[in-house]
């Protein structure tokens, strides 16, 4: 007995070290870019994929430090919304908008008094938000928002369309969105990322699509903004008929690849491609073309053990909402067959887990698990 607790002593021991030596080679970057696809046969019955590049660095989204600063510190801003999605809320048509979202004044009483005391909180920053963008936005409208189901089927805050939530709206003559996209994505990124592939250069090559639409948002947090520019393509009624189910064919590629931008360094967990796939009925996944990555529950979430690799993990793999995340480890890019599965009915087989597994479940880099929490759970907002 003494013997084997000396070996496996010496297999901790070396287990840390080489885990220490890997977390401190790992990088966090504050530049983000996730490729997503959402399935709904909940509630809209469409298929939605995504690009969203993000990050809280104005450096790296670059919008100009005193307005972000402003917005940050006003506790009644929560959100600035730039997009061309149709009807960006009840009454505007074919038209893009830029939505100042607030929260309900406490004090104002009835619906005229709430508007125009959001009108109030929103008119200060239009100007220059229009002058940033190169945009010429008119107010429209004062929408109050009277439920979050949306918010609710999706896990987010309600800062863009919760119950309570109030967006003065100003609208703009519409844009395609490939134009806009360009236009609004050459003001916003450096020059270092936008040449440098990855994610946004297929996010450009959506923006052609015909159900493309572009949206940026700024979301300020306690001592930073999070900045957002999401490019996405809807695919109506067609979530019931995916059973053999390829992300990448939804994004238009056979291929998808790392930025460039991360090449300096490795940063395993700055590039996320994630599904979420939503049923009234219990659903799940099987047949899994690439591999799945070992995971141990920290705080209820399933995070990697080894960050290195390549593969899967899904949280949960069956139920009412599936979501899946698929990391890099140190690839640089992934074909698409490597993340196929299907949807459906059938049992999948679960990867067998070895005692060597085990003991790096034990020994796992205390940064590694922080980092994957971070970055994994996301932001809620």
């Amino acid at each position: 007995m003494q013997k084997i607790l000396g070996i496996l002593f010496a297999v901790a021991v070396i287990g840390i070290s080489t885990n220490f030596a890997y977390s401190q080679e790992m990088g966090l970057a504050t530049f983000q870019e996730t490729a997503q696809v959402i399935v709904d046969r909940s509630i809209s019955q469409n298929v939605t994929a995504s690009i969203t590049l993000q990050s809280t660095s104005i450096q790296e989204i670059r919008i100009p430090a005193e307005l972000e600063q402003k917005l940050r510190e006003d506790e009644m801003i929560k959100a600035v919304v730039v997009t061309n999605q149709e009807q960006c809320v009840l009454g505007v048509f074919d038209e893009s908008c830029i939505m100042i979202n607030v929260v309900r004044d406490p004090d104002a009483k009835g619906i005229i008094e709430i508007q125009d005391a959001a009108k109030e909180v929103a008119m200060p920053y239009i100007d220059e938000i229009n002058q940033v963008f190169d945009t010429e936005a008119k107010l429209h409208s004062v929408f109050v928002h009277s439920d979050d189901a949306s918010n609710e089927a999706f896990e987010t805050s309600g800062v863009i369309s919760g119950r309570g939530m109030i967006s003065v709206v100003y609208t703009m003559s519409p844009e395609d969105t490939n134009a806009m996209y360009e236009k609004i994505s050459a003001i916003l990124i450096p020059k270092i990322i936008r040449d440098g592939d990855g994610f946004y250069e297929i996010a450009k090559n959506l923006s052609f699509e015909e159900n493309s639409k572009m949206t940026f948002s700024i979301i300020p947090l306690d001592s930073k903004s999070l900045l957002q520019l999401k490019l996405s393509v809807d695919y109506p009624n067609e979530a019931s008929t995916i059973s053999e189910f390829s992300p990448l064919d939804l994004l238009k590629t056979d291929k998808i690849s790392r930025s460039e931008y991360f090449s300096s360094g490795f940063y395993p967990l700055n590039s996320i491609i994630q599904v979420v796939i939503l049923s009234p009925e219990d659903e799940v996944i099987s047949n899994i073309r690439g591999d799945i990555i070992p995971t141990q529950i920290i705080d209820n979430e399933k995070i990697p053990t080894d960050i290195s690799k390549d593969g899967w993990i899904f949280d949960p793999q069956e139920g009412q909402r599936i979501q899946g995340k698929y990391i890099f480890g140190e690839e640089t890019s992934i074909s698409k067959d490597k993340l196929k599965f299907s949807i459906g009915d059938v049992e999948p087989v679960q990867p067998e887990t070895s005692e060597e597994s085990l003991v790096v479940v034990v020994i796992i880099s205390i940064v590694a698990i922080a980092a994957a929490l971070f970055y994994l759970k996301g932001y809620r907002k």
